[in-house]
């Protein structure tokens, strides 16, 4: 029978025709022109084991004890597959081979289910920062509630237009370990109850040129979390996103960009518990800056809870999903990195504590006092305004009230103020203090 084995026949032994039949015949690759004519030839002598080749096909066959099965794997990975240095084999389905080209150079190999092959080359994620800064709302310097906001910043680095319906922003701490990557905070945008304007309401922030040109021609995600109140009144309870790219220079968000082009805007279902959500789009090769916002229309009369929250807004080199996107990152690394890239465009050094100070100053005339202020870190350009409120100078025996102090010389890294007053002593030291035993701050602003 086939498949009697190897045997060694020695000088002087008899060839028996079983032997030929089985160690010789049934065990050699036999050529036939097709398939038929190997039916004919082989008619009540076939035998599991047969190997034959059959011309018109180019397959070698094996006969199983049933039917003649191809020696081939149907599903072996040919040379042809991958043609360049580098390319890999994987699969888009069982037992479905396919090529993923090289990627480029530094680029990382990350699982990705929404790819055909499940693979995707990824710019390795540490490489870049997230250039959404304060993308978790850790940083309020303004304060943490604000009322009825029409086109200014609220969490630093966010902007609100919510002036009309009467709306308040406020942060929030969220409070969820089991849908959110131990986020701390995010931003409430909500419609004051009994609100009957139905004007749209938005949020967004700007991303700068010299962290945008990074992502000028590349595909990238935007991810978030979001989530609503019991009362939320847009329809069907959506929350529409935006992605607009412009080839200005350090243009504020507000309003359209020079050369504004829509990268990506659509709508996401938000519900009562924080959700992950994505989208994605290619940003413009000339683009220079670009900014990410959100927004609803509300409808009827504002319930008590008509309001959405958001947090861990973050952009990404490629296309993820929800699933797969990389874990939310803070822009500045840490908390302190983060303070620090929200202070490059605004600083408020404010204190509550009772007649705390906040820098010093002479009288360099009885009617005129200048006080130097040097900032934490470097701003992002000089500063372009200030603000104060609740000051005082004094000189530890008198007090004169901080009114309208005005920018006499300033750069990224200081700035000096300097005021018309009335009682100051000539060359005496004034220290810049709250009043009145109450809170108080000055701040300075190189926003975009």
């Amino acid at each position: 029978m086939a498949g009697a084995g190897y045997k060694l026949f020695n000088t002087g032994d008899v060839l028996t025709a079983a032997q030929v039949n089985t160690y010789l015949m049934e065990q050699t690759v036999m050529v036939f022109a097709n398939a038929a004519a190997r039916t004919t030839a082989l008619s009540g002598v076939v035998s599991e084991g047969m190997i034959s080749y059959l011309k018109d096909t180019n397959a070698v066959e094996v006969y199983d004890g049933s039917n003649w099965v191809s020696s081939d794997d149907p599903n072996a990975i040919q040379n042809t597959i991958v043609d360049a240095k580098g390319d890999l084999i994987t699969a888009t389905a069982a037992d479905t081979p396919a090529r993923l080209a090289v990627g480029s150079n530094g680029d990382t190999l990350v699982a990705n289910s929404a790819e055909s092959t499940g693979l995707i080359w990824a710019k390795p994620v540490a490489s870049l920062s997230n250039p959404v800064i304060n993308g978790g709302f850790d940083i309020w310097q303004r304060g943490t509630s604000f009322s009825s906001p029409n086109a200014v910043y609220v969490a630093d680095r966010w902007k609100a237009e919510g002036s009309t319906p009467a709306c308040t922003i406020s942060r929030q701490a969220t409070g969820d370990t089991t849908n959110l990557p131990n986020i701390q905070y995010g931003l409430r945008f909500q419609r004051n109850s009994g609100q009957t304007n139905t004007t749209a309401v938005y949020l967004y922030t700007g991303i700068e040129t010299a962290n945008a040109l990074p992502f000028a021609g590349k595909a990238i995600t935007v991810s978030f979390y979001a989530k609503r109140g019991a009362d939320y009144s847009s329809s069907s309870n959506i929350l529409s996103y935006f992605l607009n790219s412009g080839t200005g220079t350090d243009e504020s968000p507000s309003g359209s960009y020079t050369g504004n082009v829509s990268v990506a805007s659509g709508n996401v279902t938000l519900t009562t518990s924080y959700q992950r959500f994505v989208f994605t789009g290619t940003i413009g090769a000339t683009a220079t800056e670009f900014k990410i916002g959100f927004n609803y229309t509300p409808s009827g009369t504002a319930g008590a809870n008509d309001w959405f929250e958001v947090t861990g807004v973050q952009v990404d080199f490629g296309t993820w999903t929800a699933s797969t996107a990389p874990t939310f990152r803070r822009s500045g690394g840490t908390i302190q990195g983060e303070l620090a890239a929200c202070q490059r465009y605004y600083w408020r050094s404010a204190d509550n504590s009772a007649y705390a100070g906040h820098a010093m100053g002479i009288a360099r005339e009885t009617t005129a006092i200048s006080t130097q202020v040097v900032f934490p870190v470097p701003m992002r350009t000089a500063p372009t305004s200030f603000d104060v409120s609740n000051l005082q100078y004094s000189d530890g025996v008198g007090t004169i009230t901080v009114s309208a102090p005005g920018l006499a010389q300033k750069s990224n890294r200081m700035a000096v103020l300097d005021e018309a007053v009335t009682g100051a002593t000539q060359y005496r030291p004034y220290f810049l203090r709250n009043a009145n035993n109450t809170a108080g701050y000055i701040g300075f602003s190189a926003e975009l």
